[in-house]
């Protein structure tokens, strides 16, 4: 594969279904704020994924600076809304990506990247080029150009978008993009056109696929249902989803008059069994306590 020019794409910027047509060459004035730089926040071998994504060497994540959803209760709001992070170019973010290979990481995951696909697409070339041949795993928020995802295709094998809302208003009042629920699915379809249903390898791990995540929300248990059910009459067993019970308020949140308070036990039980009540095999749920904020990585781009 060619190397793409990325003028084109950053000097009148639609990559994400913003489309705000920002030049990101002269100011960091679109909804993410990015400029044309590619820019990271943390590369490390993360042991906290899905067991079929961490195996026993840990994946090997990138978290990228940016974000074109930025939502309310965000816990990476250091790197997502306030941008924090490193400018690097494509072949230095190729040897990160040779690196964690080098460190036996299960896979490439690539965090919250929707702002940088041009960049990372010449990244993995170039890597690929150089000897990568573990999967590449695309983790998003699910809030993704069809156009753009485009541009991964046979270059990741493993989707694992989220899936937030099925209703719009939650999506306005959370996220800013009451378009959400609609954008997530054309996003999904677009990634599940390119890698067909899941497959494991003999060492237990997703080899390509869709893992789609859903992050349960205080209150919400009825729109985890209905994206539940989405999920299942459209895609079976062809993807594997995630329920998650990870919610935490961070201090953005502290007064709001929902979003303030843990998802409780029963919410996160109710919303497991409608899961099984109709038929979700395949997938993973959280066992314990919710995450506390000792569990958001330090955004100092070092690597464990």
């Amino acid at each position: 594969m060619n190397l793409l020019d990325t003028t084109q794409f950053y000097k009148d910027c639609t990559l994400c279904p913003r489309n705000c047509h920002a030049d990101r060459y002269t100011l960091a004035n679109g909804y993410c704020r990015m400029s044309a730089e590619l820019s990271i926040a943390k590369v490390y071998k993360h042991m906290w994924e899905e067991p079929c994504i961490t195996g026993e060497g840990g994946s090997g994540t990138v978290f990228f600076s940016g974000c074109n959803l930025c939502c309310l209760f965000c816990q990476n709001c250091e790197i997502s809304h306030e941008n924090k992070g490193l400018a690097v170019t494509a072949s230095v973010l190729s040897d990160y990506f040779l690196d964690l290979q080098e460190k036996s990481a299960a896979n490439i995951n690539l965090v919250t990247g929707v702002c940088h696909i041009p960049l990372i697409v010449n990244a993995l070339i170039i890597a690929k080029n150089k000897g990568l041949t573990i999967p590449v795993v695309y983790n998003s928020s699910g809030y993704e150009s069809t156009d753009s995802l485009k541009l991964l295709n046979g270059l990741v094998d493993i989707y694992m978008p989220d899936f937030k809302y099925m209703s719009e208003e939650l999506s306005l009042r959370y996220s800013k993009a009451a378009d959400y629920p609609d954008i997530a699915k054309k996003a999904l379809a677009e990634m599940y056109s390119q890698t067909g249903p899941a497959v494991f390898g003999n060492d237990g791990l997703m080899k390509k696929g869709v893992l789609v995540r859903h992050l349960v929300l205080p209150d919400a248990v009825p729109d985890s249902k209905k994206v539940l059910r989405y999920l299942h009459e459209t895609y079976g067993d062809n993807i594997y989803i995630s329920i998650m019970n990870q919610y935490t308020p961070v201090s953005a949140v502290k007064n709001h008059p929902i979003l303030r308070r843990r998802v409780s036990a029963d919410e996160y039980s109710r919303v497991v069994e409608f899961a099984e009540k109709i038929g979700i095999e395949k997938g993973f749920v959280q066992e314990g306590e919710a995450v506390s904020e000792s569990f958001i990585p330090k955004w100092d781009l070092a690597e464990a």
